[in-house]
């Protein structure tokens, strides 16, 4: 799915205007709003809706970041920024796909057409966790390039999660309470992919939790309650004994330097 800098540069930004105007036209204008849907479709996954909204905000300012370092960054400048540009771009269709389906996702929830909106999701979560799970390299916390594309990706594809979940249980069981298996299986799902996560997905997987369980009442809630602290325990401990990233500032800055010594060399040369 790789694309060149040239269109990643105007395909990446020009999905998060679309994404970003067509929710906001069915959180305030669309009648019914995004969220009088869901107030009114409701089941066993449906979270509290405000944490999703909480979640995109701090989300959306990540990625406008991330956006202004692929246009901060040029590819002829030098092997150091082209490198670090290289790890965006890689990311960027991904990243168009998912906004693209999110934002079309929203004419069909405000029209309460739910099994076509959970097409959408289905797309933009498996891909999401396609690209993380076999795409994205280890970070590096020396590459700002590196830290952002993770939380970026890893953060879109944690609350794809969620996305999932919510939308699938409203278009095929609503009014339903969770059966054995959906029990069973949510504490068995979120607890393989928390012992599988770093700190930023898996901390997405405990946010995910939560929300849920502030979203759910009686016997559920308590369960989602202890899946959050469990699932919490699980990525702390794993992460704590198991460091998830790399730390390389002597091969940038090696790279710099060479990228230095050459044009200085050519400057002798020209002399």
């Amino acid at each position: 799915m790789g694309i060149s800098y040239s269109t990643a540069r105007y395909l990446a930004p020009a999905s998060f205007i679309y994404n970003f105007l067509t929710n906001q036209y069915g959180l305030a204008i669309h009648d019914p709003t995004m969220k009088q849907v869901h107030d009114s479709n409701l089941s066993f996954f449906s979270p509290q809706p405000y944490f999703i909204g909480g979640f995109f905000f701090p989300q959306q300012i990540i990625q406008l970041i991330w956006i202004y370092r692929m246009w901060k960054l040029n590819p002829k400048k030098s092997d150091a920024e082209r490198k670090e540009l290289d790890q965006i771009v890689d990311y960027a269709p991904y990243y168009a796909l998912g906004n693209f389906c999110i934002g079309t996702w929203m004419f069909f929830w405000c029209n309460e057409q739910l099994k076509i909106s959970n097409a959408f999701v289905v797309v933009n979560t498996l891909s999401q966790l396609f690209y993380i799970a076999t795409k994205l390299g280890p970070m590096n916390t020396q590459s700002p390039s590196s830290v952002l594309t993770h939380v970026v990706s890893k953060t879109f594809a944690g609350i794809g999660v969620l996305d999932l979940l919510h939308n699938t249980s409203i278009a095929y069981f609503k009014d339903e309470a969770p059966s054995m298996l959906v029990k069973v299986g949510t504490g068995l799902g979120f607890g393989l992919l928390s012992a599988s996560s770093d700190w930023i997905f898996g901390g997405c997987m405990v946010y995910d939790l939560v929300a849920l369980a502030v979203g759910q009442s009686g016997s559920w809630r308590q369960l989602l309650s202890l899946y959050a602290m469990g699932s919490a325990a699980i990525v702390g401990a794993k992460n704590y004994a198991i460091p998830p990233y790399e730390s390389r500032r002597e091969d940038y800055t090696l790279t710099s330097q060479q990228d230095s010594l050459t044009a200085q060399e050519d400057v002798n040369d020209r002399v």
